[in-house]
């Protein structure tokens, strides 16, 4: 039996989503990082946290990456030419979306209050922006990031784009806001938003 560890306002709302697309059986504990809980699954502190037979995983794309290779689905095999551009734009997408928004969370509310710098919101935002155009320009006329059907970085990106929306962070480009529609309309993400509000 698999179980997840970490609330769903984290990156844990995307294992959740990969393990309900794949139709898999789970326990979720929806605790908060550094809680005694997650302590004891992961000295690290973070979340999400994965439990398994086999061992304790961490790292949301980590954790994606064992699910989808695991039962051959939602990713390219590895070694192709398909799995390497689906792995570069996995990295395009946490260094350059994520990553804006990670900053922002930090000097929002997770670092030491005298340690905020609540003025670097700004660079972010353009940066963010910056890179969603570059992205989108990668897309081009694709439905998804890494072929024909939806992937690992079509998950992470969707999920982001609900990450900037709470950040407040604008997502204006037609063709990113597309995709994040197509991959919320998906069955397996609506069961997860329905936990959510559980």
């Amino acid at each position: 039996m698999l179980k997840v560890i970490g609330g769903l306002r984290t990156r844990t709302f995307r294992v959740l989503w990969m393990l309900e697309e794949l139709g898999l059986s789970y326990t979720h504990e929806p605790v908060q990082p550094r809680t005694p809980e997650v302590l004891a699954a992961d000295p690290g502190g973070k979340v999400p946290v994965l439990v398994t037979d086999d061992g304790t995983l961490w790292d949301s794309t980590a954790i994606l990456t064992w699910l989808t290779d695991r039962h051959g689905r939602f990713s390219h095999t590895a070694g192709t030419i398909e799995r390497a551009r689906q792995d570069a734009m996995t990295g395009q997408i946490l260094d350059e979306i994520e990553g804006p928004l990670w900053m922002s969370s930090r000097h929002s509310f997770i670092l030491p209050e005298e340690h905020r710098m609540p003025a670097i919101k700004d660079s972010l935002r353009w940066e963010f922006a910056r890179n969603l155009d570059r992205l989108a320009a990668r897309l081009g006329d694709a439905e998804y990031l890494a072929g024909d059907t939806p992937t690992i970085p079509d998950f992470l990106l969707a999920h982001c784009v609900n990450w900037a929306a709470a950040a407040k962070f604008e997502v204006g480009e037609p063709r990113i806001v597309a995709l994040a529609d197509r991959m919320r309309a998906r069955p397996a993400y609506e069961r997860v938003v329905a936990l959510a509000r559980a």
